[in-house]
């Protein structure tokens, strides 16, 4: 368990906290694209700011504070132009530095746009996804994580917003010991509940009571976060690292847990899927999808969408409340990577408040052209087969891909699905 005081520590993100400062170290996905496309100005809220991501009539990204300083108009309603932001109740123009370059009802000689400006923070895109940063100058380089910059692959990214705070979702990667019941167990009962005993998955380890997790699983703390490992006859095998500080990393994912305010997540999923190098297609566009909640405003079940991992993984976290009450937590063995990973949050927040950069901070470029993380080793990504069927057992957010959704229709009734499904 934690005392009160660290469980605030852990939690609180606002920009006067420690957490909030560390946070403010690392580039963070805000929005997609082509969510721009349809719509070129978007109220974001990050690390407890409000603030407005707007892409100007030039092609240049602006992420600015979501107010005007004259009369206070939330400049979510703002009219992109030429160059920057322009308020639409008195029209004063912000460029991207939050500076304001235009008053239109004051004179032309004016110094007083010179002395206004507002919040303003550097955006950039990678990978059809866009990224903030919030933090010390100068910038970090936006890390070039190996999925991002991956050839030959199709990109897709999702979004879901979580009425939880970002720490409860990241220690559930740590925790092994959930697959076997909530994607096991408790599947199952959601199939029956939705009268699809058909889709019952096998226990994949029907006597997991009976063996001690820690004849099956380990953790180590490694140069990018905590991996998880399992046990094998051969020794320990690399199964998914938890990368420092909010992200988790499967064979073709990254999911960003973004710290939106202490008690909402921006829960992203960006997702590759590697191509036939016979037939590659051109992609010129990164599609989006949003992800439905997996519970109602009364806390019930939706049922429909708790057939998946992704699903019942976010019943849980919003059923532990906003912020989790870990004074009354009774850990036991199967959350050692849990404690362990509390153990890295405590040391990277003491290097920032000693005036260090926390860890996964890149400043040199030799080292960030491709940033692999293991236990991928940089070979290109492949498409796998998978068994009849698979396509009826989409897991996760990945159903609403529309990615997922054309591949699925292209092999319905096939004997296998030939592509990365979750």
């Amino acid at each position: 368990m934690l005392t009160a005081e660290e469980n605030e520590l852990f939690t609180r993100v606002g920009p006067d906290t420690p957490l909030g400062k560390l946070m403010r170290w690392y580039w963070h996905p805000i929005a997609a694209a082509t969510q721009l496309d349809e719509y070129p100005v978007r109220r974001v809220k990050l690390l407890g700011e409000p603030l407005v991501l707007y892409r100007d009539r030039s092609g240049n990204l602006g992420l600015i504070g979501d107010t005007c300083a004259h009369r206070r108009v939330n400049l979510g309603f703002g009219i992109p132009e030429v160059v920057g932001l322009r308020c639409p109740y008195h029209g004063w123009r912000y460029d991207g530095s939050g500076q304001c370059v235009e008053m239109p009802e004051e004179a032309k000689d004016s110094s007083f746009p010179s002395r206004v400006q507002i919040p303003a923070y550097p955006v950039k895109e990678l990978a059809g996804v866009i990224f903030a940063y919030l933090g010390p100058d100068p910038a970090p380089l936006l890390p070039n994580w190996d999925l991002f910059v991956a050839e030959n692959v199709l990109h897709d990214v999702g979004f879901q917003v979580l009425d939880c705070n970002w720490l409860q979702i990241q220690e559930n990667d740590l925790d092994p010991a959930h697959l076997e019941w909530l994607h096991g167990y408790f599947s199952n009962y959601a199939l029956e509940r939705m009268g699809r005993p058909d889709l019952k998955r096998k226990r994949r380890n029907p006597d997991a009571e009976h063996t001690p997790i820690n004849q099956r699983r380990d953790w180590a703390v490694y140069e990018q976060g905590v991996m998880n490992y399992a046990k094998t006859p051969d020794g320990l095998r690399e199964v998914r690292p938890s990368i420092f500080p909010n992200v988790n990393s499967f064979t073709t994912d990254f999911m960003y847990r973004v710290p939106m305010d202490d008690e909402h997540t921006l829960h992203v999923f960006f997702t590759t899927y590697p191509q036939d190098p016979e037939s590659p297609t051109v992609q010129e566009k990164v599609p989006y999808y949003i992800v439905p909640p997996a519970v109602d405003a009364e806390m019930n079940p939706i049922w429909a969408e708790l057939d998946s991992n992704g699903g019942q993984d976010n019943m849980v976290w919003v059923a532990q409340g906003p912020i989790v009450d870990r004074t009354k937590e009774r850990l036991a063995e199967s959350d050692r990577g849990i404690l362990m990973y509390r153990d890295l949050l405590r040391q990277q927040l003491q290097i920032v408040e000693d005036g260090g950069e926390p860890m996964n901070v890149f400043r040199d470029p030799s080292q960030n052209t491709c940033v692999i993380v293991p236990p991928r080793d940089g070979s290109p990504l492949t498409w796998e087969g998978h068994n009849p069927g698979m396509m009826n057992r989409i897991t996760g957010p990945y159903k609403h891909s529309p990615i997922v959704n054309a591949m699925v229709e292209k092999y319905q009734g096939k004997d296998a699905l030939e592509g990365p499904v979750h």
